[in-house]
């Protein structure tokens, strides 16, 4: 195999994370909302939970991005 070729399958192996990472995000806003619609009183305690789920996802979907880029365009 082609070093060229092994290069674009690995990075494309690695951007597999940032679909894991919109999914992540999908379920923890759609878990949020529908807690939130069940107890609304208790919705705000939960927000920061909320927002710090977020930004971990986000922060390995960005990752995922980062070791997909560096595999194309470092190695």
């Amino acid at each position: 195999m082609e070093t060229e070729a092994a290069k674009l399958i690995g990075a494309g192996l690695a951007c597999t994370g940032m679909g894991g990472a919109g999914i992540g995000l999908g379920v923890l806003f759609g878990n949020y909302l529908s807690g939130a619609l069940r107890n609304p009183s208790a919705a705000q305690g939960q927000f920061t939970n909320l927002l710090l789920g977020f930004a971990l996802t986000e922060a390995l979907g960005i990752f995922s991005l980062l070791i997909a880029l560096l595999l194309l365009f470092v190695f």
